[in-house]
C-alpha cells in the first residue's frame, strides 16, 4: 500500500502534463490575405484582400500549411475582381492556391512563453497550376493563450504562368506583394 501515493501522484502528474504544454496544431480558418500587384506607375490600386484562408501549424513538427481560395479575393471594383478571376488565375480551373512548408528555425520559437519570434519559413507555393519553391521571413507572436503568425513575401507572375497583356503593364506589376496574416487556435480534436 506505501506504493498507492505514487501511484496516484504519477497518474496525476500524466494527466496534467499534456495540459501544461502547448497545443500541438494550431488553425485558424480566418487568416487574412493582402495581394498586391500595382505597378509603380499606375493610376489606380491593383490589389484585393481575402480574408477566409486557411493555416495549420503543428508545434511539434513545425511544418505550417495554408490556403486561400482565389475567388474570396475581393477587389475594389468588380471589373478587377472578374479578370483575376477570369483571366490571370483562371479560378474555375485552379481554384485556390496553397502552401505546404515548415519553419526553419523552430528552436527559435517557444510557443510557451510571450514574444515576438522571426523565423524563416520555407517550402513549396502552389498557384494557377505551378508549384515553385519560396523561402519567406515570418513573424510568430505569443502572447498568453494567443499565437498569431504573418509573412510578407514577392511572387513573380511569370513563375506561375500567370502572364501581363501589355494593354495592363502600365497598372499590373509583373511582381505582386503577397501579405498572410492570422491568428491562431488550439485545433480541436
Amino acid at each position: 500500500m506505501k506504493r498507492y501515493p505514487s501511484l496516484v501522484l504519477g497518474l496525476f502528474m500524466l494527466l496534467l502534463i499534456p495540459a501544461l504544454l502547448p497545443a500541438q496544431r494550431l488553425f485558424t480558418r480566418d487568416a487574412k490575405v493582402y495581394f498586391d500587384a500595382t505597378s509603380k506607375n499606375s493610376p489606380e490600386r491593383v490589389d484585393a484582400t481575402n480574408k477566409s484562408g486557411t493555416l495549420v501549424l503543428d508545434v511539434a513538427t513545425s511544418k505550417v500549411q495554408a490556403a486561400v481560395l482565389m475567388t474570396n479575393f475581393v477587389f475594389e471594383k468588380a471589373l478587377m475582381q472578374e479578370h483575376f478571376n477570369e483571366n490571370y488565375v483562371e479560378s474555375a480551373k485552379y481554384p485556390k492556391a496553397t502552401f505546404k512548408g515548415k519553419i526553419d528555425d523552430p528552436a527559435k520559437v517557444s510557443f510557451s512563453k510571450d514574444g515576438n519570434y522571426t523565423v524563416t519559413v520555407s517550402g513549396d507555393l502552389t498557384m494557377h497550376g505551378v508549384t515553385k519553391s519560396v523561402k519567406a521571413p515570418a513573424t510568430i507572436v505569443v502572447k498568453g493563450d494567443k499565437v498569431s503568425a504573418s509573412t510578407t513575401f514577392d511572387v513573380k507572375l511569370a513563375d506561375y504562368a500567370i502572364s501581363v497583356p501589355s494593354v495592363v503593364a502600365d497598372k499590373l506589376s509583373t511582381q505582386a506583394k503577397i501579405t498572410f496574416d492570422s491568428t491562431l487556435e488550439p485545433m480541436k480534436k
